[in-house]
């Protein structure tokens, strides 16, 4: 199982959401107050992140670096 911090995060504040893991890489798709929001591992040249529509529901945007952490912290925090 992948994105354990975020998937934790989620179930604490009691959002249901969708989790697939193919090829190492998970996915979680989810609805909060009304919107669709994604969370999509990517691996490119070896560099692990994922991308979301998190912070900004309409656009998507990547993270690097310690992303299950940032995005864990960002769902915990007044977002919702």
């Amino acid at each position: 199982m992948r994105m354990e911090a975020i998937q934790q995060a989620l179930k604490d504040k009691k959002i249901e959401f969708q989790y697939v893991e193919e090829d190492g890489l998970g996915s979680l798709d989810f609805e909060h107050r009304g919107l669709r929001y994604h969370i999509w591992e990517f691996c490119e040249e070896g560099t692990y992140g994922a991308e979301s529509n998190i912070r900004h529901a309409g656009r998507s945007e990547d993270f690097t670096g310690d992303y299950d952490r940032e995005l864990g912290e960002y769902i915990r925090s007044d977002w919702g």
